[in-house]
């Protein structure tokens, strides 16, 4: 039996055999794998190196030994063969590369030639869509196309007219020949010469002097009797004495039947008595006038012919025009006294009248039949308010020189300079009207309201009976208080309870009156003549344009257009018209302004002195017209259903029918500048042409070439340097719209557009880009010229803006000559000026549209604005314009127009108006 210690030692000596066994062949391994290799390449290297090249084993063998066995050759073939492949496919890669760039090239192209093909397309569709509307509308309208009046002039032969029931009872329609004064006639007016009749030695020097003047400078005065529709005869103002007794009324007669033209009985003649004093010399009173008309400051009741005689105003002026400079200011409104009235009641007159066979003189027809006499009561009332000092009045119903007057009626009190320094410190003036209701008009009266309106006094008239001058015509109620006389109880109640804002509106009326109808000889004879001519409905005579001399130029290459400028984003501004510049229609209204529109001519500035080609007043018609038979010249957006930027692109939509605009540019000698501007104009949608002002008395160069902007440029050749060029109404300018632009601003087409849309809703105002606002100097109490940014502005510069033709007009021939002569003194102020024209005719404030402030073209030559001296320059224009207005006619605005559009959030199929406004 054996030990368990034997058995296991026994049974483990196999195992230990085992793992020395695996150790040595792990280790033999090993060596083989490692040093055999490494003892194989050291005997390899020293057999090759001691056989010498020609033995070599396993280095490289020149000559290309080595391809020579057969299969490496074959690899070598191969490896040639797929590197020339490679370089063929190379080769064709880059070729395809090209191909594939070009093709894409052509691809863009044809993308570019599509889009503009759809572009030329749809434009081409407008086009044709603008030539369908104006085919119907042409074809459909019945209106004939109006145009300035063609002269028709009356039959030297004279029919007659059946004789009325009396003279007393002579109205227009019996005792005036309509078939001498047909509509285009053009109102000729023959005037006779003074020294052609009797009487005509009689006559005030200074009144026949002033007359003879002002009908040598008058538009309707014609030297041929044979055409002429009215016919005036100067019959006063006598002088004072006269040189030699006046003859009976039956020899007056006689007198005035001996006029070479007065044709038996006296029609179509205007006998015309100008008074200089108030106490005048009513001597037609008994005479038979006939079928002529009276046009004087005095008339009994039973001798004035209502609706035929005219009430005139007094001829103050009669040699001497007044002095704007010198009339008080309009502000403050209310001024030391609440009222005055300097007067003295006239109970007996000495007759200036000689005594005749008529049945009874002009002072017994006064004396015969007295009134119920409120004077009494009106002077008790005044003195009670003056005692009771409630408010600073003067009233005085005695003078120290009391001037000549007629009876019943309130004498003038010392003289003219005196009495006008009473009224500039008056608020109100009362005008009392004379004491007998018999008296329609005198010249008394009319003295005093002609001197409150000058001086800006607000004419109270007590009195209800009164024939105020031109009463027919002029709306007195808006210039003056017109108050009965059993009211005058409630006079200082009535005064007190008016505002500021009507004040100052009353009194800036009567300021246009006396401006316009009353200041100078000239102005009192045109309106006699423009009264007539509104009685018998004849159109004013066409206002005057300023021929364009136009300078040969010689265009250039055609112009390139700017993308920066033309950017839209992905819509067009407009269709680029292919048809001729479309001019806008003139003179639509040559009768309606007589005929319809008589009460605003007569009461708005500038009067009824000039028939326009177009205003921007014109009435517009309501939405549904246009559709319903009144649409010619309208191009509604999308057809009358609206839409968003594309529908609006197409087509200009609005109130008013399509129209064009005229780029007026002032320039001096600055040809690469204007060269650069012009060109900036190529594309520009609804643009007519392009009016270049040459302020330069040196020519342009004669090697200078203008750019080829598609459309008409029209160099024209000034006079003087004058800033006042830019506004003269050149008969070049076919269109009402007129973008003045200085020749270095800068604007882009579709700022351009916006402005242009702008403006057509609303024509009346100034339209532009850059703004600036007058700001008042406590320390110094006047106004200053600020250009600061501001949420507050006043003017729009004209140096980028769109403003109506007519102001053009009114600037040049209407406005104070003043304002013009300073603009040339200083070379300044131009567009200051115009901005306080269109605000005093409009009482609104200019529109800005967009955001910029500033217009300058980089990179220009420094303009006159950059000196120093302009601001203090414009400092000074504005206080003096505001001198010559009298008050201050520019307004505040807080806001300026942006597109519709602009900022909202849209679908994803609808576009905006503009892109970037």
């Amino acid at each position: 039996m054996q030990r368990p210690g034997v058995g296991l030692g026994a049974g483990g000596q196999p195992w230990v055999l085992r793992r020395v066994r695996l150790t040595w062949l792990s280790f033999m391994l090993f060596f083989i794998l490692v040093f055999f290799p490494l003892i194989a390449h050291y005997y390899l290297t020293t057999i090759d190196e001691a056989g010498g090249p020609d033995k070599r084993i396993f280095g490289p063998r020149p000559g290309g030994e080595l391809c020579e066995a057969k299969h490496v050759q074959d690899l070598c073939r191969i490896r040639e063969s797929v590197s020339e492949e490679l370089l063929q496919l190379e080769a064709k890669r880059q070729e395809l590369n090209g191909e594939i760039a070009r093709l894409n090239l052509r691809i863009e192209a044809c993308k570019r030639s599509i889009d503009s093909a759809k572009q030329d397309l749809l434009q081409l569709k407008n086009v044709i869509s603008q030539t369908e509307h104006s085919y119907k509308e042409l074809m459909a309208q019945n209106q004939p196309k109006l145009s300035l009046p063609v002269r028709l002039l009356p039959d030297q032969d004279d029919p007659g007219l059946p004789p009325p029931r009396s003279a007393r009872a002579c109205r227009l329609r019996s005792c005036f020949d309509y078939a001498r004064c047909p509509l285009t006639s053009g109102f000729p007016v023959y005037v006779y010469d003074t020294a052609s009749y009797p009487w005509g030695e009689h006559l005030d020097p200074l009144v026949r002097q002033a007359f003879a003047a002002a009908a040598r400078g008058n538009i309707y005065v014609t030297e041929n009797p044979s055409i002429a529709c009215l016919y005036v005869v100067l019959v006063g103002e006598l002088q004072e004495p006269p040189s030699s007794p006046l003859p009976p009324p039956s020899e007056l007669e006689k007198q005035l039947k001996a006029l070479p033209y007065w044709r038996s009985d006296g029609h179509n003649h205007l006998l015309l008595h100008l008074s200089r004093t108030s106490m005048t010399q009513n001597f037609l009173y008994n005479v038979s006038t006939g079928r002529a008309a009276v046009a004087q400051s005095t008339f009994l009741e039973r001798q004035y012919r209502e609706g035929f005689d005219l009430v005139v105003s007094p001829l103050v002026h009669a040699l001497s025009e007044p002095n704007f400079l010198e009339v008080p200011p309009q502000v403050p409104v209310k001024r030391k006294y609440l009222f005055t009235f300097q007067g003295e009641r006239v109970e007996s007159l000495r007759s200036s009248l000689q005594e005749g066979p008529a049945p009874q003189s002009f002072e017994e027809e006064l004396e015969g039949d007295p009134p119920a006499d409120y004077d009494d009561r009106i002077i008790g009332t005044l003195k009670a308010v003056q005692d009771s000092h409630l408010d600073h009045v003067l009233v005085e119903f005695t003078c120290k020189k009391p001037r000549p007057s007629l009876l019943t009626e309130w004498a003038l009190c010392g003289e003219r300079e005196e009495r006008l320094e009473v009224l500039k410190a008056s608020t109100f003036a009362l005008v009392i009207a004379p004491g007998d209701g018999q008296l329609v008009a005198s010249a008394g009266c009319s003295m005093r309201l002609f001197e409150a309106l000058e001086v800006g006094a607000i004419p109270v008239v007590l009195g209800d009976h009164s024939r105020l001058p031109y009463h027919q015509l002029i709306r007195w109620s808006e210039a003056a208080i017109l108050v009965p006389k059993p009211r005058i109880t409630e006079l200082h109640f009535l005064l007190r309870s008016l505002s500021d804002n009507d004040l100052l509106a009353i009194r800036r009326q009567g300021r246009f009156l006396w401006e316009t109808y009353f200041s100078t000889s000239e102005n009192v004879l045109s309106t006699i003549l423009a009264s007539v001519r509104t009685s018998i409905q004849l159109p004013a005579a066409p206002i005057r344009e300023e021929p364009a001399q136009e300078i040969p130029h010689k265009a250039g290459k055609m112009a390139g257009t700017d993308a920066n400028l033309a950017d839209n984003g992905d819509l067009d501004l407009g269709p680029v018209e292919t048809e001729p510049p479309y001019a806008s229609p003139r003179f639509l209204r040559n009768f309606t302004y007589t005929a319809v529109d008589t009460y605003r001519t007569w009461n708005r500035a500038p009067g009824p002195f000039h028939l326009f080609p177009h205003t921007p007043l014109d009435p517009v018609l309501p939405s549904e017209a246009k559709f319903l038979g009144s649409g010619t010249g309208f191009r509604p957006i999308g057809g009358g259903m609206g839409g968003s930027g594309r529908e609006f692109q197409a087509a200009l939509g609005g109130n008013v029918p399509r129209e064009q605009f005229t780029v007026v540019m002032l320039t001096y000698e600055r040809e690469e500048v204007l060269m650069n501007s012009l060109e900036r104009l190529n594309g520009l949608p609804y643009l007519n042409k392009v009016v270049v002002v040459w302020n330069s008395p040196k020519p342009p160069s004669d090697d200078l070439l203008w750019p080829d902007i598609g459309l008409p440029i029209v160099v024209v050749r000034t006079e003087k340097n004058s800033l006042n060029n830019r506004f003269l109404p050149w008969d070049a300018v076919e269109t009402e719209a007129i973008l003045s632009i200085d020749d270095d601003a800068h604007l882009r087409h579709d700022e351009i557009m916006f402005g242009f849309r702008v403006w057509r809703e609303a024509r009346d105002r100034i339209v532009g880009f850059p703004g600036r606002f007058h700001a008042w100097d406590v320390n110094h109490q006047s106004w200053l010229y600020n250009s600061n940014y501001s949420c507050e502005l006043s003017m729009v510069l004209t140096g980028a803006a769109f403003f109506h033709k007519y102001y053009a007009y009114l600037y040049s021939y209407v406005m104070p000559q003043a304002i013009r002569d300073m603009v040339d003194e200083y070379i300044n102020c131009e567009d200051i000026a115009m901005n306080f024209l269109v605000s005093h005719i409009t009482r609104k404030p200019p529109i800005k549209v967009t955001s910029r402030w500033t217009f300058r073209c980089p990179g220009c030559p420094q303009a006159l604005s950059h000196d120093d001296s302009h601001f203090h320059e414009r400092h000074k224009c504005i206080n003096f314009f505001v001198k010559v207005y009298g008050y201050m006619p520019l307004l505040y605005t807080q806001f300026r127009v942006d597109s519709v559009l602009f900022k909202t959030r849209l679908p994803h199929d609808k576009t905006k108006c503009f892109k970037f406004i």
